[in-house]
């Protein structure tokens, strides 16, 4: 892509409502635009992103034997008030009534709508263990919308549900997602520490809420250091092995890591003293087993071997995929803009050519352009007529891990520079040795979508 024919509004300047730094740079890097309190537009950059964030999360559902649906924005209130709710779930809830003043609604979970279809389709234990997900927008009503995507009132979210016949099959399925989405965070360059956590309105015994650590996070966390040493890796897990999958779960959440919320002062001190932190958590992503909670009210049930019917077991999954744009951006920055991890880059690196219009710097940056795309990367040319300060400037700021300089001195050497936006550390090398090393870098962090 030519930066010249891209449309990317940055801004020099700090906007004054941008109260934490993932605002300022969505901002500033021409990635988001206000259209009213907590509703953002997402422009060609930033919409990039959210799309290789939505698809990691596509594959680490999938990979884990998830299905992918889609339900609408807007849900009918009677199934809420069949639940219980309606009136239960507070102003948060943006409710509407149609032109034949029906109740409706626009959603903020879907617990209701997913056991609506679940009870109408299935009634046998054969069609169970069963796993469906959605990546939809959703709407809560927040009394006082901030920090731009961290808490706006409209947000990108996967929300998945399982179905299983006893709660021992729910919690392995609890137990499996907690491994998927290790995975997947880990794929996009964070670390993101399970905590014990408060059900909320959408309740549930069990439940994990996955923090990432940050000065401007807005929950309190307390946990023994040691979980900042852990990492998933590369291991290779099968999802079916109840064995595997809690042997991963207990492994992640055996240390002490809370929230304030469910923060016990007695069980932390317990914890070696030179091992007790205290600091602020981004949440983006949570999980829940609620046992029947949502079968009972409405009914769905399924008839087991022996010919009784019972009430099935679910859970309940999401990950804040909006949100975690901006959490990234928390955990990967610097004082000149965003550093994205390789992961979930919007482009894989960026061309600055020194000199726009010199004959042989042009045709240098066309041809590492084609050989990128060739390779199956996506290169932005910074192809203006602009001073060098100001490529560089911009390059900082939208946060590209890697740039190639091209200018007519390297050339003259065979060379051109391949500079890491992470260290600042830069090397000399043959345009085309600069292609492979890129090639080599992105290996591992291909995003194949759906």
């Amino acid at each position: 892509m030519r930066l010249s024919r891209y449309f990317l509004p940055v801004l020099k300047e700090t906007p004054s409502e941008a109260q934490i730094v993932s605002h300022r740079l969505m901002l500033r890097a021409g990635m988001i635009k206000q259209s009213a309190a907590g509703i953002y537009s997402w422009l060609p950059l930033g919409f990039k992103v959210l799309r290789k964030i939505e698809n990691i999360v596509h594959e680490e559902q999938m990979r884990a034997g998830h299905i992918p649906m889609q339900m609408p924005t807007l849900q009918s209130a009677d199934l809420w008030k069949e639940s219980g709710r309606y009136d239960a779930y507070g102003e948060e809830m943006l409710r509407i009534t149609d032109r034949h003043g029906r109740d409706m609604l626009y959603t903020p979970t879907a617990e209701e709508l997913i056991t609506d279809i679940f009870r109408s389709n299935v009634s046998s234990y054969k069609d169970l263990p069963l796993t469906m997900y959605q990546i939809q927008w959703k709407f809560r009503d927040e009394i006082r919308p901030r920090f731009g995507v961290m808490r706006g009132r409209e947000f990108y979210m996967k929300d998945g549900y399982n179905f299983d016949l006893s709660k021992e099959d729910a919690l392995h399925a609890y137990n499996r997602h907690l491994v998927s989405y290790l995975r997947t965070y880990e794929r996009m360059g964070l670390q993101a520490i399970p905590m014990r956590a408060d059900g909320g309105p959408i309740g549930g015994d069990y439940t994990h809420e996955f923090l990432v650590l940050a000065e401007t996070g807005e929950s309190e966390v307390f946990y023994d250091s040691a979980v900042t040493d852990l990492s998933f890796g590369d291991r290779e897990i099968d999802y079916d092995s109840v064995e595997q999958c809690k042997g991963v779960l207990e492994e992640f959440t055996t240390k002490y890591a809370r929230t304030d919320e469910t923060h016990d002062e007695a069980l932390f001190g317990e914890v070696p003293e030179e091992r007790r932190r205290t600091a602020r958590g981004i949440e983006v992503g949570q999980i829940f087993y609620f046992g029947t909670k949502y079968s009972d009210a409405l009914g769905a049930q399924v008839q087991t071997a022996e010919g009784e019917k019972v009430s099935v077991h679910m859970g309940s999954h999401g990950i804040g995929v909006s949100r975690l744009l901006g959490a990234i951006i928390e955990a990967s920055h610097d004082d000149n803009g965003i550093i994205w991890p390789e992961g979930v880059t919007p482009f894989h690196a960026g061309i600055v050519n020194l000199k726009q219009g010199d004959a042989e710097a042009d045709a240098a940056c066309e041809a590492l352009e084609k050989a990128m795309e060739a390779a199956g990367l996506e290169p932005l040319y910074d192809d203006r007529k602009e001073r060098a300060g100001g490529k560089f400037a911009t390059m900082d700021l939208i946060g590209l891990p890697w740039r190639i300089t091209v200018g007519p001195r390297g050339l003259k050497n065979g060379v051109v520079e391949l500079t890491s936006r992470r260290t600042g550390e830069s090397e000399e090398m043959a345009p085309e040795a600069a292609v492979v090393k890129l090639i080599e870098i992105y290996a591992d962090h291909r995003v194949t979508g759906l």
